[in-house]
């Protein structure tokens, strides 16, 4: 079996470092940020408590052209549908506006879901570890810190047999439309190789948001799975519209993992929002 990457990305403590900084944001990518830091107040309102970004424009990797731009807004009551049209206008106003960027991907939460006791280890950690603060109050001071631990694992990705047949009605929306079927390829990629990395974190004992090196630790425990999870991440960096890929990805790879990942980690508690 070949070994994985040495560990990094925790502190001399042992808990998960926080990636990204306002500082490491490419200057291609700064008017971008600026502008999003100018709207976002006079978009929300009163309602706006803080905004983060996250992905690889905080972490300073995105690459001009084809890094689309992360997100996640909080609000000081739990979103509506109002609000998601509005942080949806917004995403299509400035992926036009700014060529550098293709798309702009938001997550909105409520300010109290974020702190509470069911997100300590799903979005609390994401906040804490994956979100760079760009406007308001860094909520990270309110959490505790996280090590890669089996917990963490089973409660940020231990939900993937639960979305599979979600991601099989949306492949089949997208059957006539290829840009579509481009995006799911990326989104569902990024995802499986996420998820693969989570399952083998605790044994490599480190943290990582690059997604090829992400591949390459999972694919040394499990070397049978290791030239899926390379093509994985590649489609997450440069997607294609095959439907193929998509089918292999909700056919084969997606429930190897959701079965092996149940099996080492468990499953993901529920969320009030997962009932039908």
């Amino acid at each position: 079996m070949p070994a994985p990457p040495r560990p990094h990305g925790l502190d001399p403590h042992g808990f998960i470092a926080r990636e990204g900084s306002l500082d490491r944001v490419p200057g291609a990518f700064q008017p971008v940020v600026a502008a999003v830091r100018d709207r976002l107040p006079d978009v929300f309102g009163a309602r706006l408590d803080g905004a983060y970004l996250y992905g690889s424009i905080p972490r300073g990797t995105a690459r001009v052209g084809r890094s689309d731009l992360d997100l996640l807004v909080v609000l000081r009551a739990e979103p509506t549908d109002a609000d998601r049209a509005v942080a949806r206008a917004l995403g299509e106003a400035l992926d036009r506006e700014f060529p550098q960027i293709d798309g702009v991907g938001t997550l909105l939460y409520g300010r109290e879901r974020l702190l509470g006791e069911q997100e300590r280890y799903d979005m609390g950690w994401f906040v804490a570890c994956l979100c760079t603060p760009l406007l308001g109050d860094d909520l990270a001071e309110r959490l505790p810190r996280y090590r890669p631990g089996s917990l963490l694992a089973r409660e940020t990705n231990g939900d993937l047999a639960r979305l599979l047949p979600r991601w099989r009605e949306r492949i089949a929306a997208a059957a006539d439309d290829e840009a579509a079927r481009r995006r799911l390829v990326r989104f569902m990629s990024r995802h499986l190789v996420r998820t693969g990395f989570t399952l083998v974190m605790t044994r490599w004992n480190g943290w990582t948001s690059d997604l090829r090196e992400m591949a390459e630790v999972c694919g040394a425990y499990y070397p049978g799975r290791a030239p899926q999870l390379l093509r994985a991440a590649e489609y997450g960096q440069e997607p294609v519209g095959d439907p193929y890929v998509l089918q292999s990805h909700v056919d084969d790879l997606g429930p190897w993992l959701a079965a092996e990942y149940a099996r080492v980690h468990g499953v993901k508690s529920p969320r009030a929002q997962d009932a039908p």
